[in-house]
């Protein structure tokens, strides 16, 4: 098994890197039968790439059968070394054609949840811009909680985040994008839906049950102040309206997409003037290794879109 591992990191080939990006595929569908349709290769096909690294490697990555498709902890493991591995050389062939001045390679960018709505975000002209610029670069866009996105930063899983801004890390650089205003909010069928907002205080919005995103965050921030338990962690906006709509819990969602579900009279927000705060959104990239030229396009595109 050593041996096998060693001539792998050794002696890394073209089919081993071929091999793995199946198998970042694979890991990602969530199975062979899934993955087809992106790899554009049969089952059989993709089975066998699987079993030709797994003896590559020495390691059995994922358990597939009856019970369902699944990777082993080896498989992990193997998982998260492949994207940082492709990521390295997406960031290689980056500085390369940098040399050569063409704006070539690949992005990944991860974007906070529910921005869309927001009349301050411009992602779209940052991308629009972008790809003026770089229409050679080829992007991927996830959707993904502030925790994930600043691990995958630094760990260099995605090239750039959008995320609203908390505490920073020594390792990030942050550039200001726009701002997003919060509110806090509850169902119709909530006792607080038809209390008047004078007669609502700190205690009584203790008393309820409170919906809140589960890692650290402004909304994490702004929920210890106020001495807010979570009866419900939840890991995106969405998850709050879901339980808002059970008339059972309290929660902060932004204004731009609250704004959807107040006209239909579903939810209304508690005491706006007092229960309320701003979430000042950012980009981030990694400080060092110093980033591709396509990356910092990017960055710069960003920071030029949302100039006010």
């Amino acid at each position: 098994m050593g041996r096998k591992q060693t001539a792998l990191l050794g002696q890394l080939s073209d089919i081993d890197l071929r091999l793995l990006r199946v198998f970042r595929a694979v890991a990602e569908a969530g199975g062979f039968s899934a993955a087809e349709l992106e790899l554009n290769v049969g089952r059989s096909t993709i089975s066998r790439h699987i079993k030709d690294l797994e003896v590559r490697l020495g390691v059995t990555l994922c358990q597939r059968g009856r019970s369902g498709f699944a990777l082993t902890s080896e498989g992990r493991q193997i998982y998260q070394a492949t994207l940082r591995l492709l990521s390295s050389l997406d960031a290689f062939r980056g500085e390369v054609a940098d040399v050569h001045k063409r704006m070539t390679g690949h992005i990944s960018l991860a974007l906070f949840d529910k921005m869309v709505t927001n009349p301050a975000a411009h992602i779209d002209a940052a991308l629009r811009q972008f790809d003026d610029l770089a229409p050679e670069v080829s992007l991927d866009i996830h959707i993904e909680p502030i925790n994930e996105i600043e691990r995958g930063v630094m760990e260099g899983r995605f090239q750039l985040g959008v995320i609203p801004a908390h505490r920073e890390s020594p390792s990030l650089d942050y550039q200001h994008l726009f701002y997003e205003q919060m509110y806090l909010y509850c169902g119709y069928r909530h006792p607080l839906f038809g209390t008047a907002d004078i007669s609502i205080d700190d205690d009584a919005i203790r008393a309820c049950k409170y919906a809140g995103l589960g890692y650290h965050s402004p909304n994490m921030e702004v929920g210890n102040r106020l001495g807010l338990q979570r009866d419900i962690t939840v890991n995106d906006q969405e998850a709050i309206v879901h339980c808002l709509q059970t008339g059972r819990y309290i929660g902060y969602l932004p204004d731009h997409y609250a704004e959807t579900f107040l006209k239909k009279g579903e939810i209304r927000a508690i005491h706006p003037q007092r229960y309320q705060y701003e979430c000042d959104f950012v980009a981030i990239q990694r400080l060092s290794p110093r980033p591709s030229r396509i990356v910092q396009t990017l960055w710069d595109c960003l920071a030029e879109a949302h100039v006010h």
